[in-house]
């Protein structure tokens, strides 16, 4: 077999260049064949067919949910494909409805050409973002795109919250065109499956062993996806344009909410760790013995830099007295923010040492996994000046600390909506992932 008769590039897209349509049967061949000759352990690098055309086809939808219209020509260059792989897989994209042909480009001579883009209006999802105060539920696109928000006060049991939320979806399907309207995303914070879709044990009482994802397709009959709010929100930040990770795309996403958590992606793909629990960064213990009141653990980052924690904080400062019940804690902390930086000098103060204790854990964080990009989410961020301050100063200064010298740190270019993005996007994500086949029949 000539070596030009078979090429494959496995660059940073995750795309496989090949030459012709018959390579693909051919190039399972060849492997399999390599595979008898080899260690057993080698089976794992088998690629089928159908796994190369979805890998190319991932590839193709990820490049244009970051660039939004691109040439067949231009997929071509950026994708390291061919330009005969990018148009049987634009043509089949295009027949199965996920992309849409636009008018010309501005040509130089010959033949102008045709952009490609997303089509963001014909398969929509229905998010729910289950929160301790408040539940929001968004009708979007398969690329996060948010067209319809509604909001309701979290219901005291599972059952009911997971009964709302299917009303939700039925009356969705009747603002919106019938039967477009595909499938449910559900984020949770808390210890989450998504293999299985069960919340193994929440944030609230009542949310342990929840089974969301049966309970709401048994009722629904329509695809459900249910991760972790944290673990949702960076991928979304990762499929997003915006995102700044220059060198190998690893990146923390530190959101700073009810609690605070972490989401860890490492080249590109969301690390949730064998027991589905990676990143339970408000935890990690930053200060020794630290008192702050109805907490087991206050030396834990989740109870000196949560809302609650900077509204107790400012209370203290301020001399107010706090207020009964959690109520809408990202309202308040957004308040104590724009204090911040009108010139109050407790809400200042409030926020520089919440900054500090988020600093020593995100540096910590840092140390251990070494990553190019912290993005930190959270109502928090309406002061970023004094925030990003107060956490760099907890980094290590000079030449010796590669890890840190080159550290871009930024607030989510999602603008607090990241996590609302990523439960519309969830019933798409198979279709970006190079390994991943969609749920939804329709598609």
């Amino acid at each position: 077999m000539q070596s030009s008769e078979l090429q494959i590039e496995c660059q940073s897209s995750g795309a496989l260049n090949l030459t012709d349509g018959e390579a693909e049967d051919r190039l399972t061949l060849h492997l399999e064949e390599k595979v008898a000759m080899d260690s057993p352990r080698a089976r794992k690098l088998v690629l089928r067919p159908e796994q190369v055309r979805n890998a190319n086809n991932a590839a193709v939808l990820r490049l244009l949910r970051q660039r939004h219209r691109l040439s067949r020509a231009e997929i071509s260059r950026r994708t390291g494909l061919s330009e005969g792989t990018i148009s049987r897989i634009a043509a089949d994209l295009l027949e199965r409805g996920l992309l849409v042909e636009e008018g010309a480009e501005n040509s130089t001579g010959g033949r102008p050409a045709i952009r490609l883009r997303l089509d963001q209006s014909r398969f929509l999802s229905l998010g729910a973002d289950i929160r301790s105060w408040e539940t929001r539920v968004a009708v979007g696109t398969m690329s996060g795109r948010i067209l319809d928000t509604r909001t309701f006060r979290t219901p005291e049991t599972p059952q009911a919250a997971l009964d709302l939320i299917a009303k939700q979806f039925r009356e969705a399907r009747q603002r919106f065109r019938p039967g477009s309207v595909e499938g449910i995303g559900v984020t949770v914070r808390g210890l989450v499956d998504s293999e299985t879709g069960v919340v193994e044990l929440g944030a609230e009482p009542g949310w342990e062993r929840v089974s969301v994802r049966t309970l709401l397709e048994r009722k629904l009959g329509v695809p459900v996806c249910v991760e972790n709010d944290v673990r949702a929100a960076a991928l979304a930040e990762a499929g997003h344009d915006g995102v700044e990770a220059p060198a190998g795309r690893s990146f923390i996403f530190v959101k700073v909410g009810e609690g605070v958590g972490l989401g860890l992606v490492l080249d590109g793909h969301i690390y949730r760790g064998s027991h589905m629990s990676a990143g339970e960064i408000g935890q990690m213990l930053v200060r020794d013995g630290a008192a702050v009141e109805h907490h087991d653990n206050p030396g834990c980052l989740e109870q000196l830099a949560s809302n609650r924690a900077i509204c107790e904080r400012f209370n203290r400062l301020a001399g107010q007295r706090p207020r009964t019940g959690s109520g809408d804690s990202a309202a308040q902390v957004k308040r104590i923010c724009h204090e911040a930086m009108a010139g109050c000098e407790a809400a200042r103060e409030a926020i520089v040492e919440t900054a500090r204790y988020l600093g020593l854990g995100i540096a910590n964080a840092v140390w251990l996994l070494d990553v190019d990009v912290v993005i930190i989410d959270g109502a928090i961020t309406e002061a970023w000046p004094l925030v990003a301050a107060g956490i760099r100063e907890q980094f290590p200064a000079g030449e010796q600390f590669p890890n840190f010298r080159r550290l871009v740190l930024r607030p989510s270019s999602l603008a607090g909506e990241a996590t609302m993005s990523a439960a519309v996007a969830l019933p798409f994500a198979a279709l970006f992932s190079p390994g991943g086949t969609t749920r939804l029949p329709a598609v």
